[in-house]
């Protein structure tokens, strides 16, 4: 793994922007993203520290996904947010969705529509 913390939350932004998936089924949230490169899967893991990582066929070929759900979401969700752009909206409502929950908690959660604000400038 990369030492650089900051490189590699952009690097796998980028990655989860281009084929990354999120999805909402009842009040579940899941973020996945396959590909077949093990090392790249496994920076992903590691660097994000949430989800699950698991070798499976598609095709029959060797794929590696990492799945992420629920809460664990919103802590992910959190650490690619500044780093994303077209899954910016459902990054967003997965903050949107945990973190009223999680603010009374007492943790410090982003405001979303200054945010929103300033990146408009």
């Amino acid at each position: 793994m990369n030492n650089n913390l900051k490189l590699d939350v952009s690097y796998i932004a980028g990655l989860f922007d281009a084929k990354g998936t999120i999805s909402k089924r009842k009040k579940v949230w899941k973020m996945e993203m396959s590909m077949p490169d093990k090392n790249v899967m496994e920076l992903v893991h590691e660097t994000l520290g949430f989800g699950t990582l698991r070798e499976k066929k598609v095709r029959a070929k060797k794929q590696w996904s990492w799945v992420c759900l629920n809460k664990d979401c919103f802590f992910v969700a959190e650490v690619l947010w500044a780093h994303t752009l077209v899954k910016l909206h459902k990054i967003e409502q997965i903050i949107d969705h945990y973190g009223p929950h999680i603010q009374e908690l007492g943790d410090n959660v982003v405001d979303l529509a200054l945010e929103r604000e300033n990146r408009k400038l």
